[in-house]
Protein backbone atom coordinates (compact mmCIF):
# COMPACT_ATOMS: atom_id res chain seq x y z
CA UNK A 1 0.00 0.00 0.00
CA UNK A 2 2.73 2.48 0.84
CA UNK A 3 4.44 1.60 -2.33
CA UNK A 4 1.40 3.05 -4.76
CA UNK A 5 1.05 6.14 -2.77
CA UNK A 6 4.77 6.87 -2.76
CA UNK A 7 5.18 6.40 -6.92
CA UNK A 8 2.26 8.24 -6.83
CA UNK A 9 3.53 11.39 -4.95
CA UNK A 10 6.39 11.33 -6.55
CA UNK A 11 4.48 11.53 -10.23
CA UNK A 12 3.24 15.11 -8.59
CA UNK A 13 6.13 15.89 -7.39
CA UNK A 14 7.94 15.02 -10.99
CA UNK A 15 4.88 17.19 -12.20
CA UNK A 16 4.74 19.95 -10.28
CA UNK A 17 8.62 20.41 -10.46
CA UNK A 18 8.18 20.78 -14.45
CA UNK A 19 5.47 22.58 -14.35
CA UNK A 20 6.35 25.16 -11.01
CA UNK A 21 10.10 25.02 -10.97
CA UNK A 22 10.73 28.42 -9.16
CA UNK A 23 8.61 26.42 -6.25
CA UNK A 24 11.96 23.91 -6.23
CA UNK A 25 14.85 26.58 -6.31
CA UNK A 26 15.59 28.89 -3.84
CA UNK A 27 16.71 31.34 -5.49
CA UNK A 28 13.74 31.57 -7.80
CA UNK A 29 11.31 30.99 -5.02
CA UNK A 30 12.66 33.94 -2.78
CA UNK A 31 12.52 36.09 -5.80
CA UNK A 32 8.69 35.44 -6.70
CA UNK A 33 7.91 35.32 -3.08
CA UNK A 34 9.51 39.11 -2.99
CA UNK A 35 7.51 39.92 -6.37
CA UNK A 36 4.58 38.65 -4.21
CA UNK A 37 5.05 40.82 -1.61
CA UNK A 38 5.72 43.57 -3.42
CA UNK A 39 2.32 43.53 -5.45
CA UNK A 40 0.43 42.65 -1.77
CA UNK A 41 1.78 45.71 -0.66
CA UNK A 42 0.27 47.91 -3.29
CA UNK A 43 -2.79 45.66 -2.62
CA UNK A 44 -3.16 46.80 0.53
CA UNK A 45 -2.15 50.77 0.70
CA UNK A 46 -4.46 51.22 -2.22
CA UNK A 47 -7.44 48.75 -0.71
CA UNK A 48 -7.34 50.69 2.59
CA UNK A 49 -8.22 53.86 0.94
CA UNK A 50 -10.71 52.59 -1.04
CA UNK A 51 -12.18 50.61 1.85
CA UNK A 52 -12.61 53.31 4.30
CA UNK A 53 -12.10 57.00 2.77
CA UNK A 54 -15.62 57.44 1.67
CA UNK A 55 -15.01 60.61 0.60
CA UNK A 56 -12.77 59.62 -2.07
CA UNK A 57 -15.50 57.19 -3.24
CA UNK A 58 -17.95 59.85 -3.39
CA UNK A 59 -14.95 61.97 -5.50
CA UNK A 60 -14.43 58.89 -7.63
CA UNK A 61 -18.30 59.06 -8.75
CA UNK A 62 -18.29 62.88 -9.44
CA UNK A 63 -14.92 63.19 -11.00
CA UNK A 64 -13.70 59.48 -12.36
CA UNK A 65 -10.92 60.72 -13.99
CA UNK A 66 -9.35 61.53 -11.21
CA UNK A 67 -9.40 57.75 -9.53
CA UNK A 68 -8.73 56.79 -13.68
CA UNK A 69 -5.55 58.82 -13.43
CA UNK A 70 -4.80 57.08 -10.00
CA UNK A 71 -5.33 53.53 -10.80
CA UNK A 72 -3.77 53.56 -14.45
CA UNK A 73 -0.44 55.02 -12.81
CA UNK A 74 -0.72 52.18 -10.24
CA UNK A 75 -1.29 49.50 -12.93
CA UNK A 76 1.55 51.30 -14.75
CA UNK A 77 4.06 50.91 -12.20
CA UNK A 78 3.53 47.58 -11.57
CA UNK A 79 3.81 46.41 -15.12
CA UNK A 80 7.39 48.43 -15.13
CA UNK A 81 8.25 46.42 -12.52
CA UNK A 82 7.34 43.29 -13.77
CA UNK A 83 8.95 44.61 -17.29
CA UNK A 84 12.24 45.51 -15.73
CA UNK A 85 12.60 42.45 -13.48
CA UNK A 86 12.18 40.14 -16.78
CA UNK A 87 14.25 42.24 -18.66
CA UNK A 88 18.08 41.15 -19.97
CA UNK A 89 20.50 43.71 -18.18
CA UNK A 90 23.35 43.12 -21.61
CA UNK A 91 25.63 40.10 -20.96
CA UNK A 92 28.95 40.01 -22.52
CA UNK A 93 28.45 36.63 -23.66
CA UNK A 94 25.25 37.72 -25.46
CA UNK A 95 27.25 40.81 -27.16
CA UNK A 96 29.62 38.25 -28.24
CA UNK A 97 27.60 35.75 -29.63
CA UNK A 98 26.21 39.24 -31.68
CA UNK A 99 29.37 40.12 -32.91
CA UNK A 100 30.05 36.48 -33.78
CA UNK A 101 27.11 36.04 -35.49
CA UNK A 102 27.71 39.46 -37.43
CA UNK A 103 31.12 38.86 -38.40
CA UNK A 104 30.28 35.12 -39.70
CA UNK A 105 27.67 36.78 -41.96
CA UNK A 106 30.23 39.12 -43.04
CA UNK A 107 32.60 36.46 -43.73
CA UNK A 108 30.10 34.26 -45.59
CA UNK A 109 29.10 36.84 -47.96
CA UNK A 110 32.44 38.03 -49.05
CA UNK A 111 32.85 34.12 -49.26
CA UNK A 112 30.25 33.65 -51.70
CA UNK A 113 31.01 36.55 -53.36
CA UNK A 114 34.92 35.04 -54.02
CA UNK A 115 33.26 31.82 -55.20
CA UNK A 116 30.33 33.62 -57.57
CA UNK A 117 33.92 35.43 -59.15
CA UNK A 118 36.00 32.01 -58.91
CA UNK A 119 32.82 30.14 -60.91
CA UNK A 120 32.93 32.80 -63.48
CA UNK A 121 37.24 32.94 -64.26
CA UNK A 122 35.95 28.71 -64.92
CA UNK A 123 37.80 27.64 -61.70
CA UNK A 124 36.43 24.72 -59.27
CA UNK A 125 34.88 25.51 -55.60
CA UNK A 126 36.42 23.99 -52.75
CA UNK A 127 34.76 21.98 -49.99
CA UNK A 128 35.82 22.67 -46.37
CA UNK A 129 34.63 19.95 -43.91
CA UNK A 130 31.89 21.22 -41.96
CA UNK A 131 33.02 20.72 -38.14
CA UNK A 132 36.41 22.19 -39.44
CA UNK A 133 34.32 24.99 -41.10
CA UNK A 134 32.51 25.74 -37.61
CA UNK A 135 36.24 25.32 -35.72
CA UNK A 136 38.22 28.04 -37.93
CA UNK A 137 34.86 30.15 -37.84
CA UNK A 138 34.87 30.02 -33.82
CA UNK A 139 38.47 30.90 -33.72
CA UNK A 140 38.16 33.49 -36.41
CA UNK A 141 35.00 35.03 -34.46
CA UNK A 142 36.72 34.88 -30.75
CA UNK A 143 39.88 36.80 -32.18
CA UNK A 144 37.62 39.28 -33.81
CA UNK A 145 35.94 39.80 -30.45
CA UNK A 146 39.43 39.85 -28.72
CA UNK A 147 40.70 42.26 -31.03
CA UNK A 148 37.32 44.47 -31.18
CA UNK A 149 37.67 44.70 -26.88
CA UNK A 150 41.38 45.13 -27.13
CA UNK A 151 41.13 48.01 -29.13
CA UNK A 152 39.25 50.00 -26.46
CA UNK A 153 42.32 49.48 -23.86
CA UNK A 154 45.34 51.54 -23.82
CA UNK A 155 47.98 50.27 -26.32
CA UNK A 156 49.82 47.30 -24.80
CA UNK A 157 47.13 46.09 -22.25
CA UNK A 158 47.42 42.37 -21.65
CA UNK A 159 44.40 39.97 -22.42
CA UNK A 160 44.74 37.80 -19.68
CA UNK A 161 44.25 41.34 -17.40
CA UNK A 162 41.00 42.01 -18.83
CA UNK A 163 39.94 38.23 -19.09
CA UNK A 164 37.22 36.81 -16.68
CA UNK A 165 38.34 34.25 -15.01
CA UNK A 166 34.76 32.73 -13.95
CA UNK A 167 33.31 33.50 -17.77
CA UNK A 168 36.39 33.05 -19.67
CA UNK A 169 35.58 35.71 -22.00
CA UNK A 170 37.53 39.35 -22.47
CA UNK A 171 35.40 41.77 -20.99
CA UNK A 172 34.79 45.29 -22.27
CA UNK A 173 35.19 48.66 -20.44
CA UNK A 174 32.51 49.00 -17.88
CA UNK A 175 31.65 45.35 -17.38
CA UNK A 176 31.94 43.05 -14.66
CA UNK A 177 31.20 39.78 -13.26
CA UNK A 178 27.84 39.53 -11.15
CA UNK A 179 28.54 36.55 -8.72
CA UNK A 180 24.57 36.81 -8.25
CA UNK A 181 23.88 35.81 -11.92
CA UNK A 182 27.02 34.23 -12.58
CA UNK A 183 27.51 36.53 -16.04
CA UNK A 184 29.49 38.94 -16.97
CA UNK A 185 27.11 42.42 -17.33
CA UNK A 186 27.67 45.23 -19.81
CA UNK A 187 27.89 48.49 -17.77
CA UNK A 188 27.47 46.91 -14.31
CA UNK A 189 25.74 49.21 -11.97
CA UNK A 190 24.56 46.88 -9.37
CA UNK A 191 22.78 43.72 -8.37
CA UNK A 192 19.10 44.83 -7.82
CA UNK A 193 17.49 42.18 -4.91
CA UNK A 194 13.67 43.41 -5.22
CA UNK A 195 13.78 42.97 -8.84
CA UNK A 196 15.48 39.48 -8.84
CA UNK A 197 17.91 40.85 -11.73
CA UNK A 198 20.93 42.91 -12.27
CA UNK A 199 21.00 46.29 -13.51
CA UNK A 200 22.85 47.21 -16.21
CA UNK A 201 23.90 48.79 -20.25
CA UNK A 202 19.99 47.30 -21.50
CA UNK A 203 17.66 47.93 -18.80
CA UNK A 204 19.35 50.94 -16.39
CA UNK A 205 16.80 53.01 -18.61
CA UNK A 206 13.70 51.16 -17.61
CA UNK A 207 14.70 50.98 -13.87
CA UNK A 208 15.00 54.96 -13.84
CA UNK A 209 11.26 55.09 -14.73
CA UNK A 210 10.48 51.83 -12.60
CA UNK A 211 11.92 54.29 -9.88
CA UNK A 212 10.37 57.78 -10.73
CA UNK A 213 6.44 55.93 -11.54
CA UNK A 214 6.82 54.45 -7.78
CA UNK A 215 7.85 57.81 -6.36
CA UNK A 216 4.93 59.72 -8.04
CA UNK A 217 2.61 56.72 -7.03
CA UNK A 218 3.98 57.15 -3.50
CA UNK A 219 3.71 60.56 -3.26
CA UNK A 220 0.38 60.86 -4.71
CA UNK A 221 -0.91 57.95 -2.35
CA UNK A 222 0.77 60.07 0.83
CA UNK A 223 -1.64 63.19 -0.44
CA UNK A 224 -4.73 60.86 -0.61
CA UNK A 225 -3.91 59.19 3.23
CA UNK A 226 -2.87 62.96 4.56
CA UNK A 227 -6.51 64.16 2.89
CA UNK A 228 -8.60 60.91 4.54
CA UNK A 229 -7.08 61.99 7.92
CA UNK A 230 -7.38 65.83 7.41
CA UNK A 231 -11.09 65.28 6.73
CA UNK A 232 -11.79 62.91 10.09
CA UNK A 233 -9.71 65.36 12.45
CA UNK A 234 -12.62 65.39 14.59
CA UNK A 235 -12.36 61.55 15.08
CA UNK A 236 -10.75 60.14 17.87
CA UNK A 237 -7.07 59.09 16.35
CA UNK A 238 -7.19 55.43 17.88
CA UNK A 239 -9.70 55.20 14.96
CA UNK A 240 -7.50 55.49 12.66
CA UNK A 241 -4.43 53.84 13.56
CA UNK A 242 -3.59 51.76 10.84
CA UNK A 243 -4.00 54.85 8.60
CA UNK A 244 -1.25 56.17 10.73
CA UNK A 245 1.53 53.39 10.79
CA UNK A 246 0.64 53.17 7.20
CA UNK A 247 1.28 56.56 6.77
CA UNK A 248 4.45 56.04 8.31
CA UNK A 249 5.84 53.67 6.46
CA UNK A 250 4.80 55.28 3.50
CA UNK A 251 6.93 58.25 4.10
CA UNK A 252 10.15 56.51 4.91
CA UNK A 253 9.91 54.23 1.74
CA UNK A 254 9.04 58.02 -0.31
CA UNK A 255 12.43 59.47 1.75
CA UNK A 256 14.15 56.47 0.07
CA UNK A 257 12.79 56.62 -3.48
CA UNK A 258 13.41 60.09 -3.89
CA UNK A 259 17.24 59.94 -2.72
CA UNK A 260 17.51 56.45 -5.15
CA UNK A 261 15.68 58.72 -7.88
CA UNK A 262 17.77 61.56 -7.42
CA UNK A 263 21.14 59.58 -7.27
CA UNK A 264 20.45 57.63 -10.42
CA UNK A 265 19.43 60.78 -12.30
CA UNK A 266 22.92 62.13 -11.31
CA UNK A 267 24.38 58.80 -12.81
CA UNK A 268 22.58 59.99 -15.88
CA UNK A 269 23.59 63.05 -16.32
CA UNK A 270 27.51 62.51 -15.65
CA UNK A 271 27.22 58.78 -17.04
CA UNK A 272 28.07 56.62 -14.40
CA UNK A 273 27.39 53.87 -12.87
CA UNK A 274 27.00 53.44 -9.11
CA UNK A 275 29.67 50.76 -9.54
CA UNK A 276 31.85 53.15 -10.59
CA UNK A 277 31.29 55.81 -8.14
CA UNK A 278 31.54 53.29 -5.03
CA UNK A 279 34.20 51.05 -6.15
CA UNK A 280 36.21 54.27 -8.77
CA UNK A 281 39.73 53.51 -6.39
CA UNK A 282 39.18 49.33 -7.16
CA UNK A 283 38.52 49.45 -10.45
CA UNK A 284 42.40 49.52 -12.67
CA UNK A 285 41.66 51.90 -15.58
CA UNK A 286 39.83 54.96 -12.83
CA UNK A 287 42.29 54.96 -10.63
CA UNK A 288 44.33 57.69 -11.91
CA UNK A 289 41.47 59.54 -13.34
CA UNK A 290 40.58 62.45 -10.73
CA UNK A 291 37.49 62.24 -8.99
CA UNK A 292 36.00 65.27 -10.43
CA UNK A 293 36.40 64.03 -13.96
CA UNK A 294 33.20 62.03 -15.85
CA UNK A 295 36.08 59.76 -18.06
CA UNK A 296 32.97 58.47 -20.24
CA UNK A 297 30.74 61.63 -19.85
CA UNK A 298 30.06 62.89 -23.61
CA UNK A 299 27.93 66.37 -21.89
CA UNK A 300 24.65 66.16 -20.38
CA UNK A 301 22.44 66.22 -23.51
CA UNK A 302 24.50 63.69 -25.17
CA UNK A 303 24.18 61.41 -22.31
CA UNK A 304 20.60 61.63 -21.97
CA UNK A 305 20.16 60.95 -25.42
CA UNK A 306 22.40 57.76 -25.18
CA UNK A 307 20.63 56.79 -21.61
CA UNK A 308 17.23 56.78 -23.28
CA UNK A 309 16.90 56.14 -26.98
CA UNK A 310 20.15 54.96 -28.36
CA UNK A 311 20.93 51.88 -26.43
CA UNK A 312 17.89 50.29 -26.37
CA UNK A 313 18.02 48.00 -28.90
CA UNK A 314 21.95 47.09 -29.36
CA UNK A 315 24.83 46.86 -27.44
CA UNK A 316 26.87 49.75 -26.99
CA UNK A 317 30.60 49.57 -25.52
CA UNK A 318 32.43 52.43 -24.83
CA UNK A 319 36.35 52.66 -25.25
CA UNK A 320 38.52 53.84 -22.68
CA UNK A 321 38.90 57.69 -22.95
CA UNK A 322 42.59 58.76 -23.98
CA UNK A 323 44.86 61.12 -22.25
CA UNK A 324 43.89 64.17 -24.03
CA UNK A 325 40.48 63.11 -23.29
CA UNK A 326 40.89 62.74 -19.86
CA UNK A 327 42.84 66.83 -20.12
CA UNK A 328 40.08 68.20 -22.05
CA UNK A 329 37.77 67.01 -19.37
CA UNK A 330 39.88 67.99 -16.45
CA UNK A 331 39.92 71.51 -18.08
CA UNK A 332 38.03 74.09 -15.67
CA UNK A 333 34.97 75.93 -17.09
CA UNK A 334 35.11 79.29 -18.37
CA UNK A 335 32.86 81.74 -19.16
CA UNK A 336 33.70 80.85 -23.11
CA UNK A 337 32.75 76.93 -22.03
CA UNK A 338 29.25 78.36 -20.82
CA UNK A 339 28.39 80.03 -23.68
CA UNK A 340 29.27 77.26 -26.16
CA UNK A 341 27.57 75.27 -24.18
CA UNK A 342 30.54 72.65 -23.23
CA UNK A 343 28.47 70.80 -20.66
CA UNK A 344 26.08 69.87 -22.32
Amino acid sequence: MVGPIKDAWNRVSDSCRYHFPCLFDPARRSAMMLKVALVALHLIYAGVLFLLDEDLIQKTKEEPWYTSLYLLLFVAALAQYFFTAGSSPGFVLDAMRVCDESDALIKRFNSEQRQSASSNNGSLPVTVDGSQFHRNRLESSTSSWTKLVMSMYPPGSSVRNWTCPFCNVVQPPRSKHCQDCDKCVLQFDHHCVWLGTCIGQRNHCRFWWYILEETVLCLWTEILYISYLKSNILRAWWNDAIIIVLLIALSFCLIFLLLLLLFHSYLVLTNQTTYELVRRRRIPYLREIPERVYPFSNGICQNVYNFCCARSSLYYLEPLPRAHEIEAKARPYTCLDILRCRCC
